[in-house]
């Protein structure tokens, strides 16, 4: 295992306080309570879990290990965190509320959405896909007059490239088991967000995203994950 990463520089958007940590790992807080809201997405021991809050809320994208591991879910849960997972997770964790893909549910001033996330093409052998649609969720999360997509495992899906007004989006790009960043910058152009945050890319080159999306309006927003 590595070095514990994170986490990288905060990003302010609006209602929201960005902390991309490393790889799919991030959290947020929420300002629009007296309040804070912390919400994390798929806390993993590879990443240094020490210097987060602990959770109101966590979103759980997929089985992997690197979205679902549970001693890093116990070691940012608190006394009143909720749980929210596809039905695949909450199979191995029962303390999980399941949200299906199309599936919405409103957790104090958020509204969570689950998104598709799922291979087209790529899997560990012919007829075989790395991720199945409907085993995991992408996210997509709303508050006040904001809205963030977090993708999960996926390469471009036509439910992806449907989604409106995206104020940040949080797009995987990693070789063999989402897209490739030129690949994820095509889709991107397609529901072009305000702001691409690239995560999940371990061993990727980035530069490969800025021709594609280029005079496309969307600005892209780098993270040192890794």
């Amino acid at each position: 295992m590595t070095t514990p990463k994170g986490p990288s520089k905060a990003e302010k958007m609006g209602v929201f306080e960005l902390h991309p940590v490393h790889h799919g790992t991030l959290w947020f807080k929420l300002d629009v309570d007296a309040k804070p809201m912390i919400v994390w997405v798929d806390p993993w021991s590879e990443a240094n879990l020490d210097d987060g809050p602990k959770a109101d809320v966590i979103l759980i994208t997929d089985i992997h290990e690197d979205h679902f591991d549970e001693k890093a879910i116990a070691k940012v849960t608190g006394e009143k965190t909720t749980i929210i997972a596809p039905p695949s997770v909450v199979a191995k964790l029962k303390s999980a509320k399941p949200l299906k893909n199309g599936e919405k549910v409103v957790e104090g001033p958020l509204t969570i959405e689950a998104v598709p996330m799922y291979n087209k093409k790529r899997g560990p052998e012919a007829g075989k896909l790395f991720h199945d649609k409907g085993r995991g969720n992408g996210y997509l999360v709303s508050a006040a007059d904001k809205r963030i997509y977090i993708s999960g495992d996926t390469e471009c899906t036509d439910e992806m490239k449907a989604l409106k007004n995206i104020d940040l989006a949080f797009v995987s790009m990693n070789l063999p088991y989402t897209m490739p960043p030129s690949e994820a910058a095509e889709c991107v152009k397609e529901f072009k967000p305000k702001v691409l945050v690239p995560y999940h890319y371990r061993g990727q080159n980035l530069d490969d995203l800025a021709l594609p999306l280029k005079d496309s309006g969307v600005e892209i927003h780098r993270h040192e994950l890794y």
